[in-house]
């Protein structure tokens, strides 16, 4: 499927600014994500590095968002809850209590990191929890795209 968004970028926090309003026709949920997704990109690849942010309308009422910067080595790492104190730490948290699953695809050169969630359109009530992750509608996947009970 084509992308219904593409943003090429460098990653900035005045960018994060932009992305968010690019994204706000598609939902809160998907502009969080995708914000996210890019302040982490800053964080812990680097400022200024190029990204492309995609949003693609899937089967089934989803949206799939995607973050690709040129850093395939620093992956993203759920960590314990940050504490009350911490100025920063939530937001792949945040990105795992919202998606209904979300990964990272490696190529040579770059990465991915992705995430699914509900359209509004979408009835939340009719699908149902898996084992893994009560409240979870599907497993989600794990740092290397692989089905997790924690991603």
């Amino acid at each position: 499927m084509r992308p219904v968004v593409t943003l090429e970028l460098l990653a900035t926090p005045a960018e994060v600014s932009r992305v968010r309003r690019a994204l706000g026709p598609l939902g809160i949920d998907v502009q969080l994500c995708a914000s996210e997704l890019v302040t982490n990109v800053i964080r812990h690849v680097g400022e200024g590095v190029p990204v492309t942010v995609r949003v693609w309308e899937e089967e089934g009422g989803r949206v799939r968002v995607g973050v690709t910067d040129p850093d395939p080595r620093a992956l993203p790492v759920l960590v314990a809850a940050a504490g009350a104190e911490a100025e920063s730490g939530r937001g792949l948290a945040l990105l795992d209590a919202l998606a209904l699953r979300w990964g990272v695809e490696q190529e040579a050169g770059r990465k991915t990191v992705w995430c699914e969630l509900l359209t509004d359109a979408e009835t939340i009530a009719g699908i149902p929890d898996t084992p893994e992750r009560p409240g979870r509608r599907e497993a989600s996947a794990g740092a290397l795209g692989q089905a997790s009970a924690r991603s």
